[in-house]
């Protein structure tokens, strides 16, 4: 395998996370692409692992953390490592060392770019993102939010931890109605699938429901309410990782409408 940039021609699979053989990820719409344009002139970086034919296994995003959801100065953030792992589509690329190459590339990238620093966030249990997989390549605690780690490995003595922007409130409720939030950041298809479905679920019980989406992209959102990706019925949160399905969340809503008065 190699590591390349990412180029035109790549950017359609890129968008679906490498899934283009997926319905369901092209639910997600083109938010994808959107928070893309808005950030490459911020300096987000792309890098993919291809064999020899050109056939794409994982891809890594990787942003100045001045441009994230996350607090800190002269590091950059990894949005995610994603190496395929389905049969379907383009098959199993897992195991073979696709991750630690892609981050050793971005490493390299971000060194020679003069960060003091790489951080990235990770999940203390053992599913994607793992903070054991980032601890076992240099990287360390710097900062905690439930089963979120966010770790760093520093590349200068004066670099300094970067830390989580914490939840500053939740959305409140509409009397007489059901209220449905969604923050969206718009860099992960799974997050946006679930704004997808959150959306078209609230439609379906009219005047009974109000949706309403805060762009967390736009910076004065994000510092306001402290959250990146989230979804809230009335002033409750929706777990959304994995996505919940488009019934899950409709019976959620459903279950709410019938308490009203």
């Amino acid at each position: 395998m190699k590591i390349i940039d990412l180029d035109d021609a790549n950017k359609p699979l890129y968008f679906l996370c490498l899934e283009d053989w997926s319905p369901e990820i092209r639910e997600s719409g083109n938010r994808k692409s959107t928070w893309y344009d808005r950030m490459k002139n911020s300096g987000l970086r792309v890098k993919l692992a291809a064999d020899d034919d050109g056939n794409i296994g994982g891809m890594i995003q990787y942003l100045p953390i001045e441009h994230t959801h996350v607090s800190g100065k002269g590091l950059f953030f990894i949005y995610c490592i994603w190496v395929h792992g389905y049969k379907e589509g383009r098959g199993d690329f897992q195991k073979k060392g696709l991750g630690s190459s892609l981050l050793k590339a971005a490493e390299e990238d971000a060194r020679s770019s003069g960060a003091a620093g790489m951080a990235a966030w990770g999940l203390s249990l053992p599913f994607w993102m793992k903070a054991s997989w980032f601890r076992k390549h240099g990287y360390r605690k710097a900062d905690r939010d439930g089963m979120a780690v966010l770790l760093w490995k520093p590349f200068a003595e004066n670099a300094s931890p970067p830390e989580w922007i914490k939840r500053k409130k939740k959305p409140a409720r509409v009397p007489g109605r059901v209220t449905v939030t969604s923050f969206v950041n718009g860099w992960c298809p799974a997050q946006n699938l679930a704004y997808e479905r959150a959306r078209r679920a609230s439609e379906e019980f009219g005047e009974k429901v109000v949706f309403r989406e805060v762009d967390t992209l736009d910076r004065n959102n994000l510092e306001e309410w402290g959250i990146c990706d989230a979804l809230y019925i009335d002033d409750a949160q929706v777990r959304t990782g994995p996505p919940p399905s488009y019934e899950s969340i409709r019976k959620k809503i459903e279950k709410k409408v019938k308490k009203l008065k």
